[in-house]
């Protein structure tokens, strides 16, 4: 970027009071003072909440304590904005909070090539979780018969004490169960709409206080009473399509990337060794902006993959096919449990400027945007793979990483 170019760039943005296009051609260039005076005009951040983004240490010893045991400090991780979203009509900065170099990039460039195809849609379905009540049986008994009479109370039970929940339409809505006969266990299943929060320590409470009204119900003991990562009622999608023109380099034609796109696709359809990385790649997008927004990507990751086999065989979280036009399109469908209030989210003030950066979603939009982020890594993905190969720019941005080891290595020496 020439001089003359950059100071129309710094002046474009470092003066807007309103959300702009988040297409920020050299924002990579700018010194990082630059990079927080956009994105905080772009999010409408007050400078308390810019610091927080900005400060390379925001948590207190007090909020280490609430989160951690025996915690002795802080580990720092690089934060950086993706750009180019372009997300049901609206432009979206992307916080992604991230070690591996070239990951912020490649998002940022598969959102770049959707974008031209008019960027991504999405949908969800209601925030439900679900949670697990084992149950073992001392005796016969026609439980079947017994839990379909007690449902509705059971859920009633459930309820009980969250009238907060109840208000925002959240709650216990349905309970199902199923037999066993390996482990000789009856399991409920218990689907509960945890509105904008994660829901994990609302699921546990009611499973465990469901649990002792099993007691009462059927001559039995109880097992486990706790959640499941698996979340396959809180589905997150996201679809994009992208001119073949887009796909164009140096090496191949548009159309040619859009077949070699498709078969990179059917690769990781048939073979799990492939999906596997496939997936990882995916993932690549998914975790970093669950971290910034203080989720739990453990969760995330867990849920997700486990989805992935719910057919029997593991399989790509991503489809990508070549439409009537020529042109490629792509989707993604995961389950997605995540929460823009309680815990960490509420707690980490890093967290609190990400999710604002974002727009402020609910917990449906934040999962919208995570898969979105995760089907445009992909993108990046398979055309570097299909096209010139993933070493090109992966080593080109890991250069800087290895120039910095060898002299600390040349110091230790």
């Amino acid at each position: 970027m020439t001089g003359e170019n950059r100071n129309l760039f710094q002046n474009r943005y470092q003066t807007a009071q309103t959300p702009v296009s988040s297409r920020l051609p050299g924002f990579y260039e700018l010194p990082i003072g630059q990079r927080r005076e956009i994105v905080m005009g772009m999010g409408r951040l007050d400078r308390g909440q810019t610091h927080a983004l900005g400060d390379f240490g925001t948590l207190t010893a007090e909020l280490v304590d609430v989160f951690i045991e025996n915690g002795v400090g802080t580990f720092a991780m690089p934060l950086g904005i993706a750009t180019n979203f372009h997300i049901n009509g609206q432009d979206v900065l992307v916080p992604m909070a991230v070690e591996e170099s070239s990951v912020v990039a490649a998002a940022s460039h598969g959102a770049k090539l959707a974008r031209a195809g008019g960027g991504f849609q999405t949908s969800s379905t209601a925030p439900v979780g679900t949670g697990q009540v084992q149950v073992f049986l001392l005796e016969p008994c026609d439980y079947e018969s017994i839990l379909s009479a007690e449902r509705q109370n059971l859920i009633a039970f459930a309820n009980e004490g969250h009238h907060r929940l109840l208000a925002r339409g959240g709650g216990a809505q349905n309970i199902s169960w199923r037999y066993i006969e390996t482990l000789k266990s009856l399991v409920l299943y218990v689907d509960i709409d945890t509105r904008d929060a994660m829901g994990a320590n609302m699921i546990n409470t009611m499973c465990e206080r469901l649990g002792k009204r099993m007691q009462e119900l059927l001559p039995c003991e109880v097992g486990l009473r706790i959640l499941t990562n698996l979340c396959d009622k809180r589905i997150a999608r996201a679809h994009c399509k992208v001119p073949k023109e887009a796909l164009s380099n140096r090496e191949f034609n548009g159309a040619e990337v859009v077949d070699r796109i498709e078969q990179a696709y059917l690769f990781a359809a048939h073979d799990v060794y492939r999906a596997t990385t496939h997936n990882k790649g995916v993932m690549n997008g998914i975790d970093p902006v669950v971290i910034a927004t203080g989720n739990d990507w453990r969760a995330v990751e867990a849920g997700a993959h486990a989805y992935c086999c719910r057919t029997g065989v593991y399989q790509p979280m991503t489809r990508w096919w070549k439409n009537s036009e020529g042109d490629l399109e792509g989707e993604i469908e995961l389950p997605m449990a995540l929460g823009t209030v309680g815990g960490v989210t509420t707690l980490h003030p890093t967290s609190q400027a990400a999710l604002k950066i974002l727009g402020s979603p609910n917990a449906q939009g934040l999962a919208e945007i995570v898969v979105a982020v995760g089907l445009a890594q992909n993108l990046s993905a398979l055309r570097a793979l299909a096209s010139e190969g993933i070493q090109r720019g992966h080593m080109s941005l890991h250069e800087s990483n290895l120039r910095l080891a060898q002299q600390k290595g040349a110091q230790r020496h």
